[in-house]
């Protein structure tokens, strides 16, 4: 008997719950976390959304279409610590646990030997309960026999959703959903397809023969025929402790265009990933920048220092230059990424100014440990900060 054991576990509003989990006198208002003045919205609460604040929408503009919204600053270090336990408890269920992003990602239960789809619902739904008692963090599952169906299963009914698609009928699930709920397909695609081929719903798109197909989506016509059919064969990828680089990457609501944003999100990608990798007692020498456009086309570039470290600030002046170089095109983004690879276990450091490092080292794990309490009085760097008007983000 086929049985569905590939979950999606997307957290919702991950940024603002991670907040609310120390400030939770503030759940069921309108909040989220951003920045003023030239600042972004990078997480809102659901109560929010409902008066129209998205991601990634000016600040300013936020508060206009919700003047009661409670802005809450970034508080570095804090996500990705949640993120390490969210996934922690994930692998008291299974190890095969993929770490997609910060707040997303895939686990497989077919290695732990449960019998019926009842009883994965059963324990899939426990560790959603777990994932709110211990961590305050709500969480909305899909469950399916392939990662492209438990992803857009996932997101169905948020927040705390929990969808169940039986093996077999993934091609009918999908069926009657608008088409834009397909990976791949954004706002303005969706409208276009709509509006020059009439396709509204994933039927629509299975019902066309192949010459259509070919017709309207060129040489991928057979991939998206098979994302409209449900069908996948990705493995589940899981990630091992002796890891060879740090990621984390940000998907946004909507493309965003304007480079200083974008710079500021990779740059706060860096304040999440050097506290990981001082914890782990790594150092690391190479960063590397990855971009994805809307029709997922992507371009990335990467640079080396002399030495590995695991500083901030030998990295933050590569991060403008890195971004431009594979932003070449300067078209709207749907991603940014960053990592870090050319991992080295921390050994004691030799050369000249080792002694001004060590004391650089000492101060951000004491910033890491404030951080990580959510008591962060002092920011480490500038682009933490709220941009002042007319000021560059750099």
């Amino acid at each position: 008997m086929s049985l569905p054991t590939i979950v999606h576990l997307d957290a919702d509003a991950f940024f603002v719950s991670c907040e609310l989990a120390l400030k939770p006198e503030l759940r069921g208002t309108k909040c989220a976390v951003g920045g003023r003045e030239r600042g972004i919205i990078s997480s809102a609460s659901y109560e929010a959304r409902a008066c129209g604040v998205y991601t990634p929408m000016p600040t300013q503009r936020a508060l206009k279409v919700c003047p009661d919204l409670i802005l809450l600053p970034h508080t570095s270090g804090l996500y990705g610590k949640v993120s390490r336990q969210m996934f922690d408890l994930c692998e008291t269920l299974t190890p095969l646990v993929q770490r997609n992003s910060v707040d997303e990602g895939y686990l497989d239960l077919g290695p732990c030997g449960f019998q019926t789809a009842a009883e994965i619902e059963t324990r899939t739904r426990a560790l959603q309960r777990r994932l709110w008692d211990e961590l305050q963090i709500p969480v909305s599952f899909g469950i399916a026999a392939n990662k492209l169906t438990a992803q857009i299963a996932s997101k169905l009914r948020k927040p705390r959703g929990f969808v169940v698609v039986p093996p077999g009928q993934e091609e009918a699930f999908l069926a009657p959903l608008p088409i834009g709920k397909l990976p791949g397909i954004g706002a303005k695609t969706e409208a276009a397809l709509t509006a020059r081929h009439g396709l509204k719903l994933v039927r629509d798109i299975t019902a066309q023969n192949e010459s259509q197909l070919e017709a309207i989506f060129g040489a991928g016509w057979r991939e998206m025929r098979a994302t409209a059919r449900g069908e996948d064969d990705r493995p589940v990828e899981t990630e091992h402790d002796d890891a060879k680089s740090y990621s984390q990457q940000e998907t946004f609501a909507a493309d965003i265009a304007e480079f200083a944003e974008i710079e500021r999100v990779a740059k706060r990608m860096v304040d999440e990933l050097l506290p990981k990798i001082r914890e782990d007692g790594k150092r690391v020498r190479t960063m590397t920048v990855k971009i994805r456009y809307p029709d997922f086309t992507q371009e990335s570039h990467g640079r080396s220092l002399e030495s590995a470290t695991d500083l901030e600030a030998p990295f933050y002046p590569l991060v403008a230059p890195l971004l431009k170089a594979a932003w070449k095109l300067r078209r709207p983004l749907r991603l940014v990424s960053v990592r870090f690879s050319n991992v080295e276990a921390a050994a004691a450091q030799l050369e000249m100014f080792a002694q001004s490092d060590e004391k650089r080292r000492r101060l951000a794990g004491v910033l890491d440990k404030l951080n990580l309490r959510g008591k962060a009085t002092v920011v480490r760097h500038g682009h933490q900060l709220d941009a002042p008007k007319d000021a560059s983000d750099g």
